[in-house]
């Protein structure tokens, strides 16, 4: 079965948007250099679900984060500005970058008098404190953009942010549906677990091991080999009685990881580590 044949998905295609605005959530989170894009592989994923909206007669509202703001108001090196400008050379068409502000009164008229085949990048969502911590306010005024809401940032879909969980219920019972990128990533991933070849290595990577316990445990027993870098590899370190410095830790999660390591082991898949 794919991701859009599963009962739980209902694809951006599978629903009219003629003269309806859609509300995206996209991953935009892409490294910038001095304002230019170094690799726009997130922008480009995307194109294919707005130019599915575009085609059939309606307009987007798309909002990300990118980077980490501190939440407190507009950081010129994190704004979405320039993938606003990249993402008009990939689409052939004008995308408005309103305000530097996502729910200030300039982003309201704009997207109050937003027409068909128009489109919209709302600035970063995390220069709000509101979109990290899920808030209920933050959230209802991101649902007032939209008559459908769709997911398409697969990258920021484990994440319980405003964007990703708030702005949906608040839109309810409009339709909320999951956009092509996302059905994507999520069929490879589920037919290269069920018709894996072996041996099998999964390689996962990040800052915090809190992100990645529902995936570690779902892999366990799947691979032969669970690869685990980046800083998230020290708190299992830490747990394992190593010393690690002054790296960084998630001191509230070491017995956690503690726990998760035994889990693994009585898999039979081996847990690989950095050494050095």
């Amino acid at each position: 079965m794919t991701a859009a044949e599963h009962p739980r998905f209902i694809s951006i295609d599978s629903v009219d948007v003629a003269n309806q605005t859609v509300l995206a959530r996209v991953d935009f989170n892409v490294p910038l250099d001095q304002g230019r894009i170094t690799d726009d592989r997130r922008v480009a994923g995307a194109v294919p679900t707005l130019r599915s909206v575009l085609d059939r007669g309606g307009s987007l509202v798309l909002m990300s984060h990118l980077g980490r703001p501190g939440g407190d108001g507009y950081e010129s090196d994190s704004s979405l500005e320039p993938v606003a400008e990249h993402l008009a050379g990939l689409l052939g068409r004008e995308v408005m970058f309103p305000s530097r502000d996502c729910v200030d009164d300039t982003a309201k008229k704009a997207v109050e008098g937003i027409k068909p085949g128009e489109v919209i990048l709302l600035e970063n969502l995390r220069f709000h404190a509101g979109e990290k911590s899920g808030d209920v306010g933050f959230s209802e005024q991101l649902a007032t953009y939209g008559d459908i809401y769709c997911n398409d940032a697969f990258g920021a879909a484990h994440r319980s942010d405003a964007s990703m969980v708030g702005v949906p219920r608040c839109m309810h019972p409009k339709p909320c549906v999951s956009g092509l990128l996302l059905q994507n990533e999520i069929r490879w991933l589920r037919d290269a677990v069920a018709n894996a070849e072996h041996p099998f290595v999964a390689i996962l990577g990040g800052a915090k091991i809190s992100d990645k316990l529902g995936a570690i445990r779902n892999l366990a027993g799947k691979v032969d080999t669970l690869v685990v870098g980046g800083a998230m590899a020290f708190t299992l370190l830490k747990a394992l009685g190593h010393s690690i410095g002054r790296s960084l830790v998630e001191e509230a999660m070491v017995e956690d990881a503690r726990q998760i390591i035994s889990e693994v082991e009585q898999t039979g898949t081996s847990l690989l580590l950095p050494t050095d």
